[in-house]
């Protein structure tokens, strides 16, 4: 299937969850911030969150610092 992530065509198996995504992109353990179609996905759901054909992702980092 083929999803919009941060402005980026990608492709990806059917049924992957936003916990798989996270994995995928090395991104496992970081301070993070999804939203798919303009909706902010809690943490909590990113396991039992599928995504679908067209989806558009956008991944917020949180960077410490001063």
């Amino acid at each position: 299937m083929k999803i919009i992530i941060n402005g980026e065509l990608r492709e990806l198996e059917s049924g992957t969850s936003l916990e798989n995504l996270v994995q995928l992109l090395d991104l496992q353990g970081k301070r993070l911030a999804i939203e798919v179609n303009q909706a902010i996905v809690p943490r909590s759901q990113f396991a039992s969150f599928q995504l679908t054909e067209q989806d558009q992702v956008e991944i917020v980092h949180a960077i410490g610092g001063g």
